[in-house]
């Protein structure tokens, strides 16, 4: 097994942006597709396409094992009707996934040829910024709707995933349009935070899958192991960032969130002028 120190200490660092910026609503593609122009792994172009997605899964376990009795419709410590109302959360957060697993596997290839790029991620970087902080100031004298988890009814449900649709496009942030929707549509901000964590469940598990049949079976050692490196930290460090936005949004709006996507999207305009485009060479 032939892996260099540099490149474990190299996947380290992407399973901490990976971490911090799934369920931050800041953009994590965005960010893996800029930080990888300057933190290049020695591994083929099929492996990092696929490792870029597929780390996602060790993010997505951090939400299964935080959530694991709320998400559990077995669960011995639950009322039947505690049973029934986690039933009827898979069903919405089922419903909410068709419109992203159609429409993505429609345009994924398209996606992949044309919009990883550095412009693209900018300039939704900067877009989706200024959405938060309107949004936020729009919402500031009005009441949430639904303010528990159990009262998101279906078709908010499905809007909510109508929203996910947009972040196809790197730079927008699935959490970021997912939670965007919600609010928009009466949710609470916890609500929608907690959904949009739900609702990444099916979509990244089906993402990794659909990117590991693609690249098949045949792994190095190496490979396994920088994978599997990758994905452990990026559990980790999830397990950190899921827990400071929940409490964070309790007390606090996404304003914040908005301002670091504007500033750093202004961040790589200016090294695109001075120094070149740096996913001009893909």
């Amino acid at each position: 097994m032939d892996v260099a120190i540099a490149d474990l200490l190299k996947t380290v660092i992407l399973g901490v942006v990976e971490g911090l910026t799934e369920w931050l609503p800041i953009s994590s593609t965005g960010h893996m597709i800029l930080v990888d122009e300057f933190i290049k792994l020695d591994v083929s172009k099929a492996f990092m396409d696929m490792f870029l997605v597929v780390i996602q899964l060790g993010a997505i376990l951090a939400v299964v094992v935080l959530n694991f009795e709320k998400l559990n419709p077995f669960s011995s410590w639950k009322t039947r009707q505690e049973k029934r109302d986690t039933i009827e959360l898979w069903k919405k957060v089922i419903v909410a996934s068709i419109p992203a697993a159609v429409i993505g596997l429609a345009l994924n290839k398209f996606m992949e040829e044309h919009l990883m790029t550095a412009p693209v991620v900018v300039t939704t970087l900067i877009f989706y910024g200024i959405l938060f902080i309107i949004i936020e100031n729009y919402n500031r004298h009005r009441h949430p709707r639904i303010t528990e988890l159990e009262r998101l009814d279906y078709k908010t449900a499905l809007i909510i995933g109508f929203f996910q649709v947009l972040s196809l496009v790197p730079g927008t942030s699935r959490s970021g349009s997912t939670i965007i929707g919600g609010l928009l549509f009466g949710a609470s901000r916890y609500v929608a935070t907690e959904f949009t964590f739900f609702l990444a469940i099916p979509v990244m598990f089906g993402a990794s899958f659909l990117k590991m049949v693609k690249f098949g079976i045949h792994y190095t050692g190496g490979e396994v192991l920088i994978l599997v490196l990758g994905m452990v930290t990026a559990f980790i460090v999830s397990i950190v960032s899921i827990r400071f936005l929940l409490s964070y949004i309790k007390t606090n709006d996404f304003k914040a969130f908005g301002w670091y996507r504007i500033v750093l999207g202004l961040v790589v305009i200016a090294y695109m002028v001075l120094v070149g485009d740096p996913t001009a060479n893909d």
